[in-house]
């Protein structure tokens, strides 16, 4: 695979000339979406048809489309979706009520995003809603229960790969405890690293199996105090290692004011690091020839990975899209907002 390690998104509803040309030379591995790039279902799909067009194969169109205040694809054209709380209530009533409404959420989500083009979601959020923590998580968390947001990340991943859609677990190894949001400010977490195993990184040790995870632009000091993790290789090799993730590791958006230096220098920290592919968002040019100018070329084990994720969009179920929905509502109709 010669593609670049790094996933671009791009600035409107058409992809111009210009930015063909540019996806042209830099290869990008995929590209993401956001709801500047949205305008309705049949304008989408074109778009997602010039995206791979410009590089000349299949190459994956991520989203995040979590539910809730984290979806690009919103109504009048798309459903809806309840955030990840909601789930987390009917869990406490009823486990496998939650665990099947998780599904079928996912596998609609999945419908609506493969119908529009679009075939890699960011997505399930494994982070743990934390108490007095920064409010960037808050309900997209399934809770606080590493048990519970394991069981329920799950069924999501499940729901969605059925769809033939990868899905991404973010934010690796946890941003449910951060002081701040990542967007705007660096947080640094300061819990020792035996409450952290019990807690934060739970979860996805639990889904070390996921095809992808996304990084956390965050300072453990238990891991390593000078770096955020997406550029720390202690905080890398502990995800490797300790928690087992052996997917595709993407980094968290690249232009998040959490991060400093150039993008030049962003780009080299992660890839060093031991993140497989850096992700710019944004849909800035100028960023991006400077991150493709220091992005490698997919190799090694990051190829394998590569690989793997894409093999993960191949759908493996037929389903009846109006009986799913039917279903859903019922499993939900109890569950307070």
């Amino acid at each position: 695979m010669s593609a670049r390690a790094a996933i671009f998104g791009l600035a409107g509803r058409v992809l111009t000339d210009n930015e063909a040309a540019f996806f042209r030379d830099a290869d990008p591995w995929g590209f993401i979406l956001f709801a500047r790039n949205v305008d309705t279902p049949k304008q989408l799909a074109k778009l997602c048809v010039s995206l791979r067009d410009a590089v000349g194969r299949e190459a994956p169109v991520f989203i995040d489309q979590e539910g809730g205040r984290v979806q690009r694809l919103r109504p009048p054209h798309w459903r809806d979706a309840p955030p990840a709380a909601l789930f987390g209530k009917l869990y406490a009533e009823d486990a496998g009520a939650a665990k099947e409404a998780v599904w079928l959420n996912h596998r609609l989500i999945a419908h609506e995003l493969r119908s529009s083009g679009i075939d890699a979601d960011c997505a399930p959020c494994l982070d743990l809603a934390i108490e007095g923590a920064d409010a960037v998580i808050g309900d997209r968390a399934y809770g606080s229960d590493a048990g519970v947001i394991a069981a329920l990340g799950q069924s999501a991943m499940d729901g969605l790969m059925a769809g033939g859609v990868a899905p991404v677990i973010k934010h690796v190894p946890g941003h449910g405890r951060a002081d701040a949001d990542s967007h705007f400010h660096l947080p640094r977490v300061r819990e020792s690293l035996e409450r952290l195993t019990e807690t934060d990184f739970a979860p996805f040790a639990a889904l070390r199996h996921a095809p992808m995870g996304m990084t956390a632009h965050i300072v453990y000091d238990a891991l390593d105090a000078e770096a955020p993790a997406t550029m720390s290789e202690a905080a890398i090799a502990h995800i490797r290692e300790k928690i087992g993730f052996d997917g595709l590791l993407m980094t968290d958006d690249l232009s998040m004011k959490a991060l400093s230096g150039s993008f030049e220098e962003r780009t080299r920290r992660s890839i060093d690091a031991g993140c497989d592919v850096v992700l710019h968002c944004n849909g800035d040019r100028k960023e991006m020839i400077a991150i493709a100018d220091a992005a490698p070329l997919l190799s090694g084990p990051a190829v394998a990975r590569a690989e793997a994720a894409e093999d993960a969009r191949t759908q493996r179920d037929e389903f009846d899209v109006r009986s799913g929905l039917a279903k859903l509502d019922s499993l939900m109709a109890g569950v307070a907002s």
